[in-house]
C-alpha cells in the first residue's frame, strides 16, 4: 500500500502542532504497510521550512519518505480536474498545486495522507484519504 503525503501533514509533524503525535503514529503504521511518497509539489511546500535541501531530505529520510516524481498521466489528471473546477465557477485560486498532489496520489499511490480542506472529497471522490482515527 503506497501512501502519498500532503505537505499539510508533514508541516504539522515538523512544527509539532496539535495532533502531531497521532499523525506520527498513523504514518508509522502506513510505513509498515508500504512506501511513503512525496511528490515534487508537496516537497516544495514542505521544504520552505528548511535552510538547505539536504536538511529537508534528512528529515524525510528519518520518516522513510521517498521522493516520487509526477508522471504525465497524474499531471494531466490534475489539469483536467482544475479545468472542471474552473468551468463550474470555482475561483482562480492557487488550487493547481493541491490538485497535482491529489492527482499524484490518485495515479501513483493507493491513498493520500492529508488534512482534507474539503476539495479532496469533492474533486477526488475515489481517492482514499488517510488520517488518524478520532
Amino acid at each position: 500500500m503506497r501512501t502519498a503525503l500532503d505537505s499539510s501533514v508533514l508541516l504539522l509533524l515538523s512544527r509539532k502542532e496539535a495532533g502531531w503525535e497521532a499523525w506520527r503514529d498513523c504514518l508509522q503504521t502506513a510505513a509498515h504497510e508500504g512506501e511513503l511518497l512525496i511528490s515534487p509539489i508537496a516537497f516544495a511546500e514542505f521544504s520552505i521550512a528548511y535552510p538547505r535541501v539536504e536538511a529537508a531530505q534528512a528529515d524525510l529520510d528519518l520518516l522513510h519518505v521517498f521522493y516520487d516524481p509526477i508522471i504525465p498521466a497524474a499531471a494531466y489528471l490534475a489539469g483536467q480536474i482544475f479545468l472542471r473546477y474552473r468551468r463550474s465557477g470555482g475561483p482562480r485560486l492557487n488550487l493547481i498545486p493541491d490538485f497535482l498532489i491529489a492527482a499524484h496520489a490518485s495515479i501513483q499511490a493507493d491513498r493520500l495522507a492529508a488534512i482534507d480542506r474539503g476539495y479532496l472529497r469533492s474533486y477526488f471522490p475515489a481517492l482514499p484519504i488517510l488520517a488518524p482515527l478520532g
